[in-house]
Protein backbone atom coordinates (compact mmCIF):
# COMPACT_ATOMS: atom_id res chain seq x y z
CA UNK A 1 0.00 0.00 0.00
CA UNK A 2 2.24 2.52 0.97
CA UNK A 3 5.40 3.29 -1.51
CA UNK A 4 8.57 4.60 -0.77
CA UNK A 5 10.78 5.97 -2.79
CA UNK A 6 14.63 5.79 -1.38
CA UNK A 7 16.88 8.11 -3.16
CA UNK A 8 20.64 8.86 -2.60
CA UNK A 9 22.54 11.24 -4.10
CA UNK A 10 26.39 12.12 -3.48
CA UNK A 11 26.45 8.79 -1.43
CA UNK A 12 26.77 4.96 -1.25
CA UNK A 13 24.07 3.09 0.79
CA UNK A 14 25.23 -0.36 1.54
CA UNK A 15 23.09 -3.33 1.25
CA UNK A 16 23.03 -3.46 5.17
CA UNK A 17 22.35 0.27 5.08
CA UNK A 18 19.81 -0.45 2.35
CA UNK A 19 17.77 -3.11 4.47
CA UNK A 20 18.08 -0.62 7.56
CA UNK A 21 16.67 1.66 6.26
CA UNK A 22 13.45 -0.33 4.45
CA UNK A 23 13.46 -1.92 7.97
CA UNK A 24 13.00 1.80 9.66
CA UNK A 25 10.50 3.32 7.27
CA UNK A 26 8.57 -0.50 7.34
CA UNK A 27 8.22 -0.11 10.88
CA UNK A 28 7.63 3.92 11.42
CA UNK A 29 4.77 3.10 8.87
CA UNK A 30 3.16 0.23 11.24
CA UNK A 31 3.97 1.83 14.46
CA UNK A 32 2.25 5.52 13.26
CA UNK A 33 -0.69 4.10 10.83
CA UNK A 34 -1.58 0.85 12.36
CA UNK A 35 -1.56 -0.93 8.69
CA UNK A 36 0.29 -4.31 8.80
CA UNK A 37 3.94 -4.50 7.62
CA UNK A 38 3.92 -6.56 4.43
CA UNK A 39 2.03 -3.50 3.21
CA UNK A 40 4.69 -1.40 2.79
CA UNK A 41 7.49 -1.25 0.05
CA UNK A 42 10.63 0.57 -0.57
CA UNK A 43 12.47 0.77 -3.34
CA UNK A 44 15.82 2.48 -3.94
CA UNK A 45 17.68 4.46 -6.50
CA UNK A 46 20.89 6.33 -6.72
CA UNK A 47 21.53 9.65 -8.60
CA UNK A 48 24.60 10.00 -11.03
CA UNK A 49 27.46 12.48 -10.00
CA UNK A 50 26.84 15.93 -11.72
CA UNK A 51 22.28 14.90 -11.98
CA UNK A 52 21.20 15.79 -8.51
CA UNK A 53 20.26 19.92 -8.60
CA UNK A 54 19.44 22.34 -5.52
CA UNK A 55 18.81 25.73 -6.63
CA UNK A 56 19.84 25.44 -10.45
CA UNK A 57 23.27 23.95 -9.25
CA UNK A 58 25.27 20.80 -9.36
CA UNK A 59 24.79 19.62 -5.62
CA UNK A 60 27.86 17.86 -4.38
CA UNK A 61 26.80 17.33 -0.62
CA UNK A 62 25.19 13.88 0.19
CA UNK A 63 21.49 13.68 -0.08
CA UNK A 64 18.82 11.34 0.56
CA UNK A 65 15.08 12.03 -0.60
CA UNK A 66 12.21 10.21 0.12
CA UNK A 67 9.04 10.51 -1.47
CA UNK A 68 6.08 8.26 0.04
CA UNK A 69 2.73 7.33 -1.48
CA UNK A 70 0.37 6.56 1.09
CA UNK A 71 -3.61 6.36 1.44
CA UNK A 72 -5.57 9.51 2.02
CA UNK A 73 -7.11 9.65 5.23
CA UNK A 74 -4.78 10.13 8.34
CA UNK A 75 -4.24 13.01 10.05
CA UNK A 76 -1.40 15.65 10.25
CA UNK A 77 -0.30 14.32 13.35
CA UNK A 78 -0.02 10.82 11.96
CA UNK A 79 1.77 11.90 8.92
CA UNK A 80 4.04 14.11 10.81
CA UNK A 81 4.86 11.70 13.70
CA UNK A 82 5.50 9.26 10.44
CA UNK A 83 7.77 11.54 8.83
CA UNK A 84 9.84 12.16 12.31
CA UNK A 85 10.58 8.84 12.72
CA UNK A 86 11.75 7.82 9.59
CA UNK A 87 13.88 11.10 9.88
CA UNK A 88 15.52 9.93 12.88
CA UNK A 89 16.19 6.44 11.77
CA UNK A 90 17.65 7.92 8.38
CA UNK A 91 20.31 9.88 10.10
CA UNK A 92 21.26 7.26 12.34
CA UNK A 93 21.64 4.61 9.78
CA UNK A 94 23.27 6.90 6.85
CA UNK A 95 25.14 9.21 9.38
CA UNK A 96 24.06 12.41 7.88
CA UNK A 97 22.52 15.39 9.26
CA UNK A 98 19.15 15.87 9.36
CA UNK A 99 19.54 18.87 6.81
CA UNK A 100 20.63 16.38 4.28
CA UNK A 101 17.13 14.26 4.89
CA UNK A 102 14.27 15.23 2.67
CA UNK A 103 10.92 13.25 3.29
CA UNK A 104 7.87 13.78 1.29
CA UNK A 105 4.56 12.42 1.72
CA UNK A 106 2.09 12.31 -0.72
CA UNK A 107 -1.75 11.18 -0.11
CA UNK A 108 -3.52 8.99 -2.69
CA UNK A 109 -7.23 8.03 -2.32
CA UNK A 110 -7.41 4.26 -2.03
CA UNK A 111 -10.14 3.96 -5.06
CA UNK A 112 -7.25 5.43 -7.11
CA UNK A 113 -4.80 2.21 -5.93
CA UNK A 114 -5.03 -1.38 -6.78
CA UNK A 115 -2.32 -4.15 -5.30
CA UNK A 116 -2.34 -7.78 -5.07
CA UNK A 117 -5.19 -7.34 -7.76
CA UNK A 118 -8.12 -5.04 -5.94
CA UNK A 119 -8.45 -1.72 -5.19
CA UNK A 120 -7.29 -0.77 -1.80
CA UNK A 121 -9.31 -0.46 1.56
CA UNK A 122 -10.18 2.99 3.23
CA UNK A 123 -7.27 3.04 6.08
CA UNK A 124 -8.27 1.08 9.36
CA UNK A 125 -10.25 -1.63 6.65
CA UNK A 126 -6.84 -3.36 6.56
CA UNK A 127 -8.18 -6.49 8.04
CA UNK A 128 -11.30 -7.18 5.99
CA UNK A 129 -9.81 -6.32 2.52
CA UNK A 130 -6.92 -8.82 3.62
CA UNK A 131 -10.10 -11.43 3.76
CA UNK A 132 -10.23 -11.54 0.28
CA UNK A 133 -6.17 -12.27 -0.79
CA UNK A 134 -5.45 -15.98 -1.35
CA UNK A 135 -4.35 -18.30 1.43
CA UNK A 136 -1.12 -18.51 -0.53
CA UNK A 137 -0.71 -14.71 -0.85
CA UNK A 138 -1.22 -14.03 2.75
CA UNK A 139 1.05 -16.65 3.78
CA UNK A 140 3.71 -15.77 1.66
CA UNK A 141 3.44 -11.89 3.10
CA UNK A 142 2.83 -12.70 7.04
CA UNK A 143 6.42 -14.71 6.35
Amino acid sequence: MPTYTVTVANLSLSPQQKSQIAEAITAAHNAQTGAPRFFAQVLFSAANQGDHFVGGRVNSAPQVYVHGLVREGRSIEIKQALISQMLEEIVQIVDITAEDVWIYLQDIPATQMIEFGRFLPAPGDEAEWEKGMSLGKRASLLK
